[in-house]
């Protein structure tokens, strides 16, 4: 007999990213102890959701529209859009700890209560997101994965792309930026596949960041590494 499923309910997905890193610091967990709580979207993983009921969106803070950040790694980014776009909603997904007390820290010293926390899988809360509910992504410096065996594990792949694109209203943007030339490759080739138009009509428009960046520490490590960034949009169509 083939079990697929977890006695929870949940569906057994491999997950190969890292939950914990390095000891977190007293400070760190204090922070997560603190404030990770009352930045929660909502009723997201299995054992508070078994029956994987729908967010309530217009629950969330957010006025104009609602944006997620898949991997927010140590949170420079989303803090700085929490700021520029205050009548926005945001959702950040990473499940490394580590980087979660990172973005709490950075939280504490500004003013971003439009901002929500997912502490784990990306797919969980896709799961639980309504049908065209979100009006932007951001996937930055995404784990490369280099090796060929392992490409199966990034997260342009349809096991993502697909619960991803159920989410997204018509005319959304996916914004993705790595260094990776064959994670590039690979999400020119798979995003399209999925429902999304490739926005594009010019080098400058890979190669130059969008209107509002902010180069997160991963891209300064890229660039003193000799890496070129890309940065790709995409509609969905």
């Amino acid at each position: 007999m083939i079990i697929d499923r977890h006695p929870s309910g949940a569906p057994w997905r491999n997950f190969y990213g890292r939950f914990k890193g390095k000891a977190l610091r007293r400070t760190q967990e204090v922070l997560l102890d603190e404030d990770l709580d009352a930045l929660s979207p909502g009723p997201v993983g299995w054992d508070v959701n078994p029956d994987r009921t729908e967010l309530d969106v217009k629950a969330l803070p957010g006025t104009r529209d609602l944006w997620l950040e898949i991997g927010f790694g140590g949170g420079e980014h989303l803090a700085h859009i929490a700021v520029a776009e205050p009548d926005v909603g945001l959702i950040g997904c990473e499940p490394y700890l580590n980087g979660v007390a990172m973005l709490l820290a950075k939280l504490r010293k500004v003013s971003a209560p439009n901002v929500r926390v997912h502490p784990g899988d990306a797919r969980d809360l896709l799961d639980v997101l309504p049908e065209a509910s979100v009006g932007r992504v951001y996937l930055l410096y995404p784990d490369p994965w280099p090796k060929a065996r392992h490409h199966r594990r990034r997260f342009v792949t349809p096991e993502h792309l697909e619960p991803l694109a159920r989410v997204m209203r018509p005319g959304a943007e996916l914004r993705v930026a790595t260094d990776i030339e064959d994670y590039v490759r690979q999400t020119l080739e798979e995003v399209p596949r999925c429902g999304f138009e490739w926005l594009a009509e010019a080098p400058a428009d890979w190669r130059a960041p969008w209107d509002g960046w902010i180069s997160t520490r991963y891209e300064q490590k890229a660039l003193r590494e000799g890496r070129v960034p890309h940065y790709l949009r995409f509609r969905r169509q």
